[in-house]
């Protein structure tokens, strides 16, 4: 699999992911366990695929030059 997953694109999944993953250590209620969804984006941003954007055909990756 390609990578299809930008910089900013990376960077804002990684700290979307870091901050859902933080939710279970700032709530009491049951809606702290709403942050494992947290794991998707800290994954897809770190490896810097995502399944959803090749299902699309999308990619905020930058085109390489050939050398």
């Amino acid at each position: 699999m390609q990578i299809n997953v930008g910089s900013i694109d990376r960077l804002i999944r990684i700290v979307v992911g870091l901050a859902l993953l933080s939710l279970p250590f700032w709530l009491d209620t049951s809606w702290r366990w709403f942050g494992l969804v947290g794991l998707m984006p800290l994954v897809t941003g770190m490896a810097g695929r995502c399944p959803g954007y090749r299902l699309l055909g999308l990619s905020t990756c930058p085109l390489r030059k050939p050398e």
